[in-house]
């Protein structure tokens, strides 16, 4: 898959941007509601845990992958 990196730092920003906080800070993670509401959908496993990642359920790995494609594909 050829991604577009123009279309991914766009959207990794805007996903900053739900996490701003004090004017100009941002949190690295992701937010916990967003989480939660994947995690509802049941898209991810339970993300509350002392690990840094987590983990896709096979319809959640379908989903990011036709996100992906349909987000940051480049043009042809």
């Amino acid at each position: 898959m050829d991604l577009d990196a123009d279309k991914i730092d766009e959207a990794a920003l805007a996903l900053l941007y739900l996490t701003l906080h004090d004017i100009q800070m941002v949190w690295k993670g992701m937010d916990w509601e967003v989480t939660g509401r994947l995690f509802a959908k049941g898209l991810i496993l339970n993300p509350v845990n002392k690990s840094k990642q987590m983990t896709l359920t096979d319809e959640g790995l379908q989903a990011a992958e036709a996100a992906c494609r349909r987000l940051f594909s480049a043009p042809s």
